[in-house]
C-alpha cells in the first residue's frame, strides 16, 4: 500500500528528483535511471497507472487543506513560548543550557481535554524510551491505541486525507486505511538485536534514546508536559518560524533526564490529528524522501525513514 523508494509501484510518471533512489518518470529510460521495476509497473502492460502517483503539487494543495482543517489547532492565546537563546551552528552540539528559564511560559490546558489530545495524551506513557529494551504491549494500551485511531478518524482533516488516498487507488475502504494507519504506527520493529524494541509512534511522538542520546521526539505536547514535570530541561533553539498562527514550527536543544538532542524539530500548537495525519501521508507519497509541503504559504519539507532492518 506504500512503496519501498526502490520501487515504481504508484510513482509512474511523476516528475524527476535528484532526492530519488531511481526514477519513475517518461525519461528515466534515456538517463538509465529507472527503478528494477519500471517496465512491470509503468510499461504498457504495468498495473500501476501514472494517475494514481501522488504529484508534488498535489502535495503542497493537500497540504494546505489539511493546515486549513486543523480545527483543534491552539489559538493565538493559548500558548505563550519563551525562546530565549538562538544558537549559532557551532553552538547545537555543545551540550550548554543557555536559556534558563523554560520554554512554556503559559498553555491552556483546556485544549487537552480535546477528544483527540486526550487519547493521545493517555499513549504518551506506554512506551519504554531504552532501545533495545522489548516492548510489552498490554491489552489496556491496545484499547488506547484503538480508541486515539477512532478519535482522531472522527476528524475533518483525517476524513480529507482518506478521500484524497482512495482516489489515489491506495485504499478501497476506511477500514483498510485504520488498519494499515495502525500498522504503520503501532507496529513494533526492531532497531536492536531482534527485541521488537521500537514503533512509529513510539520515535515520532513519544521519544526514544539510543546510544545515549535522544531519537525522534518531535511532539509539542510530549515537550511540555515533560517540562511541567521536570523531567525535559529546554537548551536553546537554532531555528524558529515564527509564523503568526499555529502550527509555528521550532528547531531546538534540549536534554531529557540527561540525555541530549542535539537538533529537534516539531510543530508547536498543532492537533495531535494535524501531526498524525500530515506524517501519515509524507510516509506513503514519499517513503524515503524528503516530502515538500506547504503550510499557510510557508514551503517545509519532511524527511521520512521506512524501516527495512527488520
Amino acid at each position: 500500500l506504500y512503496t519501498a523508494p526502490d520501487s515504481c509501484e504508484g510513482r509512474c510518471g511523476e516528475p524527476f528528483s535528484e532526492e530519488d533512489e531511481c526514477h519513475c518518470d517518461p525519461e528515466c529510460g534515456t538517463r538509465h535511471s529507472c527503478c528494477e521495476d519500471h517496465e512491470r509497473h509503468c510499461g504498457p502492460h504495468g498495473f500501476s497507472s501514472s494517475r494514481d502517483s501522488i504529484t508534488d503539487r498535489e502535495l503542497l494543495e493537500l497540504s494546505e487543506q489539511l493546515y486549513g482543517a486543523d480545527h483543534n489547532k491552539a489559538r493565538p492565546g493559548d500558548i505563550a513560548l519563551n525562546p530565549q537563546h538562538l544558537a549559532g551552528p557551532d553552538e547545537t552540539g555543545d551540550k550548554q543550557d543557555r536559556s534558563p528559564q523554560p520554554l512554556y511560559k503559559y498553555v491552556n490546558e483546556e485544549l487537552f481535554s480535546k477528544p483527540t489530545y486526550a487519547s493521545f495524551i493517555k499513549l504518551l506513557d506506554n512506551y519504554q524510551r531504552a532501545t533495545g529494551r522489548e516492548e510489552e504491549v498490554t491489552a489496556e494500551e491496545l484499547r488506547e491505541q484503538e480508541h486515539f485511531l477512532q478519535e482522531v478518524m472522527r476528524t475533518e482533516l483525517m476524513k480529507i486525507l482518506f478521500v484524497f488516498l482512495q482516489g489515489k487507488n491506495r485504499y478501497s475502504s476506511e477500514q483498510e486505511f485504520v488498519a494499515d494507519l495502525k500498522e504503520m504506527w503501532f507496529g513494533l520493529y526492531s532497531r536492536g538485536d531482534g527485541e521488537r524494541d521500537s514503533s512509529g509512534f513510539e520515535h515520532v511522538f513519544s521519544g526514544e534514546v539510543k546510544k545515549g542520546k535522544v531519537s525522534g521526539f518531535h511532539n509539542w505536547i510530549r515537550f511540555y508536559l515533560l517540562e511541567k514535570q521536570g523531567a525535559v530541561n529546554y537548551f536553546s533553539h537554532n531555528f524558529n518560524g515564527p509564523w503568526d498562527t499555529y502550527p509555528d514550527v521550532l528547531g531546538l536543544q534540549f536534554s531529557w533526564d540527561g540525555f541530549y538532542k542535539e537538533v529537534g524539530s516539531a510543530f508547536i500548537g498543532c492537533s495531535p490529528e494535524f501531526e498524525f495525519g500530515l506524517y501519515s501521508l509524507c510516509f506513503l507519497a514519499r517513503p524515503g524522501r524528503a516530502c515538500h509541503l506547504s503550510l499557510g504559504g510557508h514551503r517545509l519539507s519532511v524527511q521520512t525513514y521506512p524501516w527495512t532492518k527488520s
